[in-house]
């Protein structure tokens, strides 16, 4: 039976790709259509609508932007939706609010589906080099069902129990990955504006018990402002905004995210939005430049 995979963006189209490279009979749907080329290639079957998907695969992978994305390929809110995703296994591998997953999964049930949130960490290089980190969440039978099918896309998967654990999972990991990775370059900002050696406070960085993987992927990106996207600056905004909903919801504190979300905010009005996160760097330049807050 054919796997369905819609959406064939940033992250979806490395994934979709080492699906098909994997002999995984897939069949794919994305809204612009010349997206769906290079898997054609790859051997991929390819629809011009989702419920042609719907049609030739019980499983179907959702990597769409957002919610609104998602409600629209499905129909959801329409007579159209039961008949979908009836006797289908619906795996949604983006990231949405913990509490429209829940809802989805609710309304997947009650038409007679079943649903896995996978959401996944890492960007378009992992995902292309099929290095990411999966989490899962929803009924034990369908995760542990949906798992073989990750390995082309996944290094690893973790099981978090219900929804949305997995989501609040994703959430926690991008809290960190966010702070971590706009420390890095307001600390590449105070090393440049001192006249410092960029590359060698890059290499004492890269020596020392601070280096990691993200470190290593963009720190050249800063050194030689390259700024073409592995994880987009919108969707990291998106993904601030998706944090702090939730700590709010629960009465917590995130100071260091709410200057990651103000930075992010302000990347994305300077005009960097499709950009790479580390283009946040811009903001903290403007902060510098035009002496607004600091």
């Amino acid at each position: 039976m054919d796997v369905g995979f819609l959406g064939l963006g940033v992250m979806g189209q490395p994934m979709a790709l080492n699906l098909a490279r994997s002999g995984t009979a897939l069949v794919v749907w994305n809204r612009t259509a010349a997206k769906c080329e290079p898997l054609r290639a790859a051997g991929a079957t390819v629809a011009a609508t989702p419920a042609e998907v719907f049609k030739q695969a019980r499983v179907v992978i959702l990597m769409l932007a957002d919610g609104a994305a998602i409600d629209s390929a499905l129909g959801r809110g329409t007579p159209d939706f039961a008949a979908l995703v009836a006797q289908h296994t619906i795996v949604h591998m983006g990231t949405t609010s913990p509490d429209y997953s829940r809802g989805l999964e609710a309304d997947i049930h009650a038409a007679g589906g079943s649903y896995v949130e996978a959401p996944v960490s890492g960007s378009r290089k992992p995902a292309e080099a099929g290095q990411l980190v999966a989490m899962l969440a929803g009924a034990q039978t369908a995760v542990e069902a949906v798992r073989p099918l990750l390995r082309p896309m996944c290094r690893e998967a973790f099981g978090c129990g219900p929804v949305p654990s997995a989501l609040l999972m994703k959430l926690s990991v991008n809290l960190f990955l966010i702070t971590m990775v706009t420390g890095l370059t307001e600390a590449f900002h105070f090393a440049d504006r001192h006249g410092l050696d960029r590359q060698q406070f890059l290499a004492v960085l890269d020596a020392g018990p601070m280096a990691s993987s993200v470190s290593r992927m963009k720190a050249p990106k800063l050194l030689t402002r390259d700024f073409a996207v592995q994880a987009a600056a919108l969707d990291v905004l998106k993904n601030n905004r998706l944090i702090a909903e939730a700590a709010r919801a629960s009465d917590l504190a995130s100071p260091l995210l709410d200057v990651c979300h103000a930075l992010f905010g302000e990347t994305v009005a300077l005009g960097y939005g499709g950009s790479d996160m580390v283009a946040v760097l811009h903001a903290i330049e403007a902060r510098t430049d035009g002496g607004g807050p600091r």
